[in-house]
């Protein structure tokens, strides 16, 4: 029995060394040919090969093992109406639909309680230094038109800044007046939602509509 399985074993043996070396082609046994020019007609588009030279082989393997930026919440902005319309443009011609949006944004009116306009630096300061020993809090202006002038407060509504004025008016103060600052202001904020690297190429196409704004993150 044991010399039976011996001279089987050697039968295997003998049959698989046959098959792997392709001695059993002719009979349809033999493992697949892996040689060439097997390998050659396997290929996929070999003209496509380019051997590149060392300084670009080390960008391109650099950028492939690069991880992709995450996709991010962008904005720039503010635009007046004028800009918004040069900006609108641009994002039509640039980026695809849904991609960004122009958000309106409104700055309310504002008003002061002003005393104003001084003749001169001297008379300006001699009424500054009056009102700061009542211990009254002055504001700077934000609005040119308005110099040499005072602001003892600032408001979003008429009606506010009137009632403070009325205050001050029971604590002396005689020549303020109710005044706007500035009137309602209406912008636009560019945003996009997701750029992603799909997107980023892109911007580069709007840049010099947005003009001094630059995009930054929404956070």
């Amino acid at each position: 029995m044991l010399r039976l399985f011996v001279l089987l074993l050697v039968l295997l043996n003998a049959a698989y060394f046959s098959w792997s070396h392709g001695m059993l082609r002719a009979y349809g046994w033999a493992p697949a040919d892996t040689s060439e020019p097997q390998r050659l007609q396997q290929q996929i588009r070999p003209e496509a090969i380019r051997i590149l030279p060392t300084d670009e082989g080390r960008r391109a393997e650099q950028v492939a093992l690069t991880p992709p930026k995450p996709p991010e919440c962008l904005q720039a902005g503010l635009f007046d109406e004028a800009q918004t319309e040069v900006v609108r443009k641009a994002l039509e011609a640039s980026l695809p639909a849904g991609a960004w949006l122009l958000e309106p944004v409104v700055e309310p009116a504002r008003w002061i309680v002003y005393m104003g306009k001084f003749p001169n630096v001297a008379a300006l300061d001699k009424k500054r230094a009056e009102l700061e020993k009542m211990k009254l809090k002055l504001q700077p202006l934000d609005n040119p038109e308005l110099q040499l002038g005072l602001a003892l407060g600032r408001f979003e509504t008429q009606s506010q800044a009137q009632t403070e004025l009325n205050a001050l008016q029971r604590r002396g103060v005689r020549t303020a007046r109710v005044v706007q600052e500035r009137p309602e202001i209406r912008q636009s904020q560019l945003r996009i939602p997701v750029a992603d690297e799909a997107l980023r190429p892109k911007l580069e196409e709007i840049k010099s509509a947005l003009g001094e704004k630059t995009l930054r993150s929404c956070r």
